[in-house]
């Protein structure tokens, strides 16, 4: 366990593309006990959405005037109204953190917080929202990770 692997957990588990879905594997892969690579890659992911609103509520105006900026925002901003629309339409900010808590690919925190931001919910509750979906990914990708290297213990047999 070296302070590089935290290094490189933290920075997978901030990244739009691998998010926790990258760090936590990481952690575990580097020897990182899941007890510590659950909560610091989760607490890592979670500083996306106040980053990500700041951004979005500051400097995105500002590059909304570049035609480049404009066309792939226009085109993400899409694809995130239209996954969670439905879901924040029915459970409200719940909604958002079920969809965080999904970990598949474009349903974690940086879409999350993009969508409860293009739907109009307040700060608090889209901080709130994606913590608990953050956690509750983390959790079980912690556990299909372990579950995982338990299971592969039992089939392969050390040389």
């Amino acid at each position: 366990m070296k302070a590089a692997d935290f290094f490189w957990t933290a920075f997978l588990s901030f990244l739009p593309v691998s998010e926790l879905r990258g760090g936590i594997p990481f952690a575990l892969a580097r020897g990182i006990p899941w007890y510590l690579a659950w909560p610091f890659a989760a607490a890592m992911n979670a500083l996306v959405s106040p980053l990500c609103w700041i951004f979005l509520s500051t400097l995105h105006r500002l590059f909304l005037r570049m035609a480049w900026y404009e066309g792939l925002f226009t085109r993400f901003v899409e694809r995130a109204r239209n996954k969670l629309s439905a879901g924040v339409e029915r459970w409200g900010w719940l909604g958002v953190a079920a969809f965080v808590a999904i970990p598949l690919p474009v349903t974690g925190a940086w879409t999350g917080t993009l969508g409860a931001w293009l739907l109009g919910l307040g700060r608090r509750r889209t901080l709130a929202a994606v913590i608990l979906g953050v956690f509750t990914a983390g959790g079980i990708v912690t556990a299909v990770v372990m579950l995982g290297l338990e299971t592969a213990r039992l089939f392969i047999k050390p040389i």
